[in-house]
């Protein structure tokens, strides 16, 4: 670590470097603290001592102890004693919420999963009015909803554009997109097999829904520019194709005839 001075330093702290490794001994043993690497000072009064972390499981990271003095006073006091991260050290990665960890195939039976309010994947299926405007209160989207269940409107929500762009992107990006290490050595693409069926709507132009059952696509979303080996229209090569085994051939030979 550099020495940062962001701040007018008191000499009085800066020299205290005793102080500050007898405060830190009083929290973890000798053999975890090594040697007085520098010292850094965000505010008047206040400075920080950085002394260097021996413990084997933390390699990288270092004792900061924070002292201060008051305006005047000859003696310095103990603010803090922590073990913080340097720039190599190893630290866990960022928290990430469950929900947004989850991967196809993680939620088993019995699993809950509930969508916000507020997701921008979903749209209501039918608007009040401005959906973003202050005028439309959580009451009233409260009886709208209310009266198209007594209705029997169906959905209460249907996927927004920017929910449609995310799916689009996320098949396309998958293993039905092109390029799939399976699609790039296809022979044909989907678009033009018989085992393709299309879906309807604003998707209908990009992608459909393999009905191959011997195909590892069955039944999931494929682009049209996807392909693989099982295409309806594929030809095997003549050195491809299996050897035609002959008919057994039937053995009338027996040890009885030979006395005839």
């Amino acid at each position: 670590m550099n020495l940062i001075a962001s701040a007018a330093p008191d000499s009085v702290l800066a020299e205290a470097v005793e102080e500050a490794r007898a405060a830190l001994l009083q929290e973890v043993s000798a053999d975890q603290v090594g040697a007085h690497r520098s010292w850094f000072s965000d505010e008047a009064g206040a400075l920080t001592h950085v002394f260097a972390c021996t413990h084997p499981g933390y390699v990288g990271w270092h004792w900061a102890v924070t002292i201060a003095r008051a305006p005047g006073a000859e003696r310095v006091t103990v603010d803090e004693v922590v073990l913080l991260p340097g720039d190599g050290a190893i630290v866990a990665p960022a928290w990430v919420p469950y929900k947004d960890r989850l991967q196809p195939g993680d939620m088993s039976p019995g699993d809950l999963l509930p969508v916000t309010d507020d997701d921008p994947r979903l749209v209501p299926t039918y608007l009040l009015g401005d959906e973003s405007s202050d005028d439309v209160g959580d009451d009233a989207r409260a009886q709208v909803k209310s009266v198209a269940a007594d209705l029997g409107l169906g959905r209460v929500r249907t996927l927004s554009i920017e929910g449609r762009d995310l799916a689009a992107q996320r098949w396309h990006d998958g293993s039905g997109g092109p390029d799939a290490p399976i699609a790039k050595s296809a022979p044909d693409q989907c678009w033009s097999c018989g085992f393709l069926v299309r879906l309807a709507g604003p998707l209908s132009s990009m992608f459909g829904v393999c009905a191959n059952g011997n195909a590892n696509d069955d039944g999931r979303v494929v682009t049209y520019d996807h392909g693989c080996g099982a295409h309806s229209e594929v030809k095997l090569a003549r050195t491809q194709q299996p050897l035609v085994i002959p008919d057994h051939v039937f053995d009338s030979y027996s040890p009885e005839l030979e006395r005839f």
